[in-house]
């Protein structure tokens, strides 16, 4: 890359910055506090704590403010902020089977243990604009509560079974090949880069912390055809799960508080195998309320333990060190700043190429 130092520009960035502050103030339009974007728009706070790699709604729904409600630049704010905290331990590994659930499907089973529990979600419902939310938001809430309050059917048991162990029993599943292989250590893909073939552990980061739009890219263009993975969804969970750490002074463990997250599991294409036919299962868990996410990862970890890859979206290397949104945002954003060198090197070697060109064709119709 070839960059130069642009003099007397500091005023006109300054300036640029204050514009830019000054579209977020409209006249008569008080902006939204914190709070506010963290309740109403709660689904892209979840999504920038996902691809920012840190579980903080407040800071989230700042970061969102701030950005003016672009998700990408949301995101890489609260990845920076991330790089400045200090890290005080590690917490230890979590079982969604005790997840406290707020939505839980199958679309695999129609009768599952614990029963279908749709929870929030717009799935059946018409995608028309809705002109009454410009209205009183607290008597809509008021309303909904009461009719929430009437449909009560009683609480869900503290823990509900995983649908996929239904076949795990049976023995018709074969476990990723990434676990199939000598136990390994956790990667942190935060401090170490990237090898390939990657160790699973770094394989779910890079996919958990990667952008929604370009996981669903690529795991819509397997699903299409191009790649071997045509999925089921075994289980969908959103809900709550503790996050807990051991006390350095007993070894004991400790509660510290719960996070909300979505998990998928996804029933792939029958293999075969040393145990003969079975199905493929691939794994997405992610920060927040985010079922697109979460079950486009799952289709990509299946379609990256393909025996024979066939395309990019099956290609370990090439999926992984694609779907980080705040690279790529980087990667293409970058080439906004100045580049007059090496164009300007392209420009004069393209002229060149021209000129010797014409001058070899005048030199051909003069001795003809």
């Amino acid at each position: 890359m070839g960059y130069v130092a642009v003099k007397g520009g500091t005023a006109a960035i300054e300036n640029a910055e204050r514009f830019r502050e000054l579209r977020r103030l409209a006249p008569g339009v008080p902006p939204p506090t914190v709070a506010q974007v963290r309740s109403a728009l709660h689904l892209a706070v979840d999504r920038v704590m996902g691809e920012g790699s840190l579980y903080a709604p407040d800071l989230a729904a700042l970061a969102l403010k701030q950005a003016a409600g672009d998700p990408l630049e949301a995101a890489f704010i609260l990845r920076a902020y991330r790089t400045t905290l200090p890290r005080r331990g590690a917490t230890l590994p979590i079982a969604t089977s005790g997840m406290r659930i707020v939505r839980r499907i199958s679309a695999a089973f129609k009768e599952i243990p614990g029963g279908q529990v749709l929870g929030p979600t717009a799935d059946y419902t018409l995608r028309l604009l809705d002109f009454e939310l410009d209205a009183d938001p607290q008597a809509a809430r008021e309303r909904l509560l009461r009719e929430l309050r009437a449909a009560e059917a009683g609480p869900l048991p503290p823990e509900l079974p995983k649908v996929i162990d239904l076949l795990r029993r049976e023995g018709l599943l074969v476990e990723s090949r990434s676990l199939r292989r000598a136990p390994e250590r956790l990667v942190d893909a935060t401090r170490e880069a990237l090898t390939f073939p990657a160790p699973r552990s770094a394989r779910l980061q890079a996919l958990a912390r990667g952008e929604t739009g370009g996981l669903l890219a690529l795991a819509y263009s397997n699903m299409r055809g191009y790649g071997s993975v045509h999925p089921v969804i075994g289980e969908l969970r959103v809900g709550t799960v503790p996050v807990r750490i051991r006390r350095p002074e007993d070894g004991g463990e400790e509660t510290i508080g719960e996070i909300l997250v979505t998990e998928a599991e996804v029933i792939a294409r029958i293999g075969e195998g040393e145990g003969g036919a079975r199905f493929g299962l691939g794994y997405g868990l992610c920060f927040g309320h985010n079922e697109t996410k979460a079950i486009a990862m799952a289709v990509l970890d299946r379609a990256l333990d393909s025996e024979e890859p066939s395309s990019p979206s099956e290609d370990e290397e090439f999926v992984l060190t694609h779907v980080d949104g705040i690279e790529s945002m980087g990667f293409c954003n970058h080439y906004k700043l100045p580049h007059y060198v090496t164009f300007q090197s392209d420009l004069d070697r393209l002229r060149a190429i021209r000129g010797g060109g014409a001058a070899a064709k005048g030199d051909g119709r003069d001795e003809a």
